[in-house]
């Protein structure tokens, strides 16, 4: 068979869009929310020489006096703003006086040493000593709890593998046998060993509840150390209906089967109920309070107000921090001297068009961010008035047309964005929705559907909570009409429970 290679060529016409570097970063900086676009500015203040910040002007006066300050002070005091940062101006006043004593006396020498040499407390070292440790991991605490323990070098040794494996809730996951093919052979691990080890983790690590093997282990620990402490007044006969609930119908109480908990063990609700009022007491995470989460801070990129003059609402940025950005006039002006040497006045060139470029980035998320808002604020005018349940459909599509930007460009606006309105910090992007028509012919939007299946849910009666095919029908008579199976899938989004979990007996 003969083989044939040919060569030939083609011409082809063809479009394809390319992005420039400082396109795309301007979309980066569009996207970013708040925290993270002052982050990005802090950045460039810090790189860029052709770039600063104007702090706002303060009173005349206090920088009168702030100047005769440390001019009197300036040899004696070189830290004197750093020292007293955080203290009352009271005190800072009793510092500058205690300061020119010092002086005073220095002059004179008396052969007294100073305050600090003398072995008085220094508001610094104060300062330091009263801020809160930064608290460890959960491992590094329980590790110092347990090498505190009475016990030989080998016990001490299982108990520490045994704590590495612990989770965030304190739970030890891990079957013992599985540590066991894990350990290192120099340990010298065998089972009898992790299980001593990991009963005495049990008694001895604080709160209880830690390095139980699940949920009702750690329940039936903290029952334990209940009973075991004498500082604790509990019913006993309450104590023994909680262990025998946790014991033996701990998935009857999760599925709120509570009648079939009654009948089997012959008691009434209210006994019952008294059971689970105690357990609520109980954790079912106990090593969660050792490290503490701190709260995700949230702030808002805009703010909404209501004017009772126009009677409108009003939509401004949160600009101040970074408002007062600007290009630093003493570089412009060096960019322009043909004095200075050529490497150095293209650096300065070079940081000043980055500066310009962070200019006008801001400025265009800033534009295009409040654009966005003033159709929102315009379009969602009935839930600033009347709340969620007075939601509009609101597509991307649409206020995209209506501002003549793409749809992407809206998206990175609204993208990571929160807004401080007259009915809390809510999320930008939860103005953009779809929704349906009501039987009055009103367009409702699927987050207010969901607001209008809440309220249902919150105020019908917890004796008979109403099934999905109930509360498909008290939101038909609200001129809802939705299937049984959106209504299911809107519950489940909301974290409402079944009818079933929701009874109370």
């Amino acid at each position: 068979m003969a083989m044939r290679f040919e060569h030939s060529q083609s011409m082809k016409l063809g479009q394809q869009m390319k992005l420039s570097p400082r396109v795309i970063q301007s979309m980066e900086i569009l996207q970013l929310p708040l925290a993270e676009l002052e982050e990005r500015i802090e950045q460039e203040l810090e790189s860029n020489i052709a770039l600063e910040l104007v702090e706002p002007e303060r009173d005349d006066d206090d920088e009168v006096q702030r100047e005769d300050a440390v001019d009197q002070d300036s040899d004696s005091f070189e830290h004197l703003d750093e020292l007293t940062h955080d203290v009352p101006e009271m005190v800072e006043n009793e510092f500058d006086s205690s300061a020119k004593t010092s002086d005073q006396m220095g002059e004179l020498d008396t052969g007294r040493p100073s305050s600090r040499l003398a072995g008085e407390r220094d508001v610094k070292t104060d300062a330091m000593a009263n801020a809160p440790a930064r608290a460890g991991t959960l491992q590094e605490q329980l590790l110092e709890q347990w090498r505190l323990a009475d016990v030989d070098d080998r016990l001490l040794s299982a108990g520490e593998t045994i704590i590495g494996y612990l989770d965030d809730d304190g739970f030890l996951r891990t079957p013992l046998e599985e540590i066991l093919e894990r350990a290192s052979p120099g340990l010298n691990l065998n089972m009898e060993l992790l299980e001593e080890a990991l009963s005495a983790l049990q008694l001895f690590l604080d709160p209880p509840g830690v390095a139980a093997r699940d949920i009702r282990e750690s329940l039936l620990l903290q029952l334990d150390a209940i009973e075991a402490d004498p500082s604790q007044q509990v019913d006993r006969d309450v104590l023994a209906r909680v262990r025998l609930l946790i014991s033996d119908h701990l998935e009857d109480l999760s599925q709120n089967r509570l009648p079939k908990i009654a009948e089997a063990e012959s008691l009434d609700m209210d006994q019952i109920r008294e059971a689970m009022d105690f357990m609520r007491g109980l954790s079912i995470a106990p090593a969660r309070q050792l490290v503490s989460t701190p709260p995700e801070i949230i702030t808002p990129d805009a703010i909404v107000e209501y004017d009772e003059e126009q009677d409108a609402y009003i939509a401004y940025l949160n600009d101040r921090r970074y408002a007062n950005l600007r290009i630093n006039e003493h570089y412009a002006r060096m960019a322009k001297d043909k004095s200075l040497d050529k490497k150095d006045r293209e650096f300065i060139k070079t940081n000043l068009s980055n500066a310009n470029w962070l200019l006008d980035a801001v400025d265009q998320r800033s534009s295009t961010l409040l654009r966005v808002l003033r159709v929102v604020v315009d379009a969602q005018r009935d839930y600033f008035d009347y709340g969620p349940t007075s939601l509009k459909p609101l597509p991307m599509t649409q206020v995209a047309e209506q501002l003549g930007v793409h749809v992407a460009t809206v998206s990175r606006a609204v993208a990571d964005k929160y807004i401080q309105t007259p009915r809390g910090i809510v999320p930008l992007r939860s103005f953009f929705t779809g929704g349906l028509s009501t039987d009055s012919g009103d367009d409702m939007s699927y987050d207010a559907v969901k607001a209008a299946l809440a309220e249902i849910v919150e105020h019908e009666d917890p004796s008979k909570p109403l099934s999905d095919e109930a509360l498909a029908k008290a939101l038909k008579e609200r001129g809802i009409e939705i299937a049984r199976r959106t209504v299911a899938k809107y519950r489940g989004q909301l974290d409402i429970p079944s009818a079933r979990l929701r009874k109370r007996h």
